[in-house]
């Protein structure tokens, strides 16, 4: 494709809760800039991620699960956020599990706007033994919406990711690159540093641990090449506070430990890292708290 215009631009990957979007982003990058779990709703913010080559800059924007079974102000923060990120994006990519259509599926693809090119993902593909169901599947799909792609893809294991991004650079305008061929994630690293402190806690404690835990940094400074970060974990009630401890702290340990791991790996240098547990009751209800906390 040597002479082939430059493409650039923005791109929304959305669907439904725990389908994997996550995963597919920092494949896509090449880096873990979100935070992934097995826990549904995971993702709160949106989250953008670089992908530059010699023919294209795909900046993707990770969005949360669409929620709908319930409404506190977190929730309806998200669901914002969302709407308003498909509003302004040159192409979209929506992720289904490559088993089934849910009818969950349904609700996501009645957000996306009828004008926008939309490359549908089937991930997970690896776990499909029976290729006539998905090949079923696919058909069942191109009936829903005339996609400009249809690509099973992998996630965790990176298969056809390459094929996915191919899709999608082809869906984006002529255009100059706006970052620069390094730049992963247009995040700074006091965010990414709370991401990765929130992804330990769900990883660790599960369904032990209530959806409405946040992290909020409160100390972030640079000493040559260490990192000095102090973490407060804002949970719901005085019983979830003793979970996150753990019995003589071995849990939050854990977590610190962990959280300090993954940034170390992420920044490429060392990290001082300190957390401590708080209670703040119904924080998730509160619009000043979200607003603070900045899941607008």
């Amino acid at each position: 494709m040597t002479g082939a215009p430059y493409r650039a631009g923005t791109v929304a990957i959305v669907g439904r809760p725990n389908v994997g979007k996550s995963t597919l982003l920092n494949q896509l990058v090449g880096a873990h800039v979100s935070i992934t779990s097995r826990k549904a709703q995971t993702t709160r913010h949106r989250i953008q991620g670089i992908r530059t080559d010699e023919r294209a800059q795909l900046v993707f924007v990770d969005t949360p699960g669409f929620q709908t079974r319930f409404s506190n102000a977190l929730n309806r923060a998200m669901n914002r956020s969302v709407t308003s990120t498909l509003a302004g994006v040159d192409a979209i990519v929506m992720v289904v599990e490559a088993w089934e259509w849910d009818e969950r599926d349904d609700a996501v693809l009645a957000l996306l706007p009828r004008h926008a090119p939309v490359v549908l993902a089937l991930n997970k593909v690896d776990r499909v033994k029976d290729r006539a169901k998905l090949a079923k599947l696919l058909a069942e799909c191109a009936a829903r919406r005339d996609f400009a792609a249809l690509v099973p893809v992998s996630a965790e294991k990176g298969s056809q990711v390459k094929a996915l991004a191919e899709e999608v650079a082809k869906l984006l305008p002529e255009a100059a690159p706006t970052y620069g061929p390094d730049e992963i994630t247009d995040r700074s690293e006091r965010f990414l540093a709370a991401e990765l402190v929130r992804e330990r806690l769900f990883r660790l404690l599960g369904d032990e641990l209530p959806y409405t835990t946040a992290v909020v940094i409160d100390q972030f400074s640079e000493d040559g090449a260490l990192r000095r970060i102090a973490a407060s974990i804002y949970v719901d009630r005085q019983g979830h506070k003793a979970i996150v401890i753990g019995e003589g702290g071995a849990t939050l340990k854990r977590i610190g430990t962990e959280a300090r791991v993954a940034m170390e790996a992420l920044f490429g240098g060392k990290v001082f890292l300190e957390l401590w547990v708080k209670v703040k009751s119904g924080w998730a209800d509160s619009e000043a708290l979200v607003r603070q906390w900045g899941y607008e």
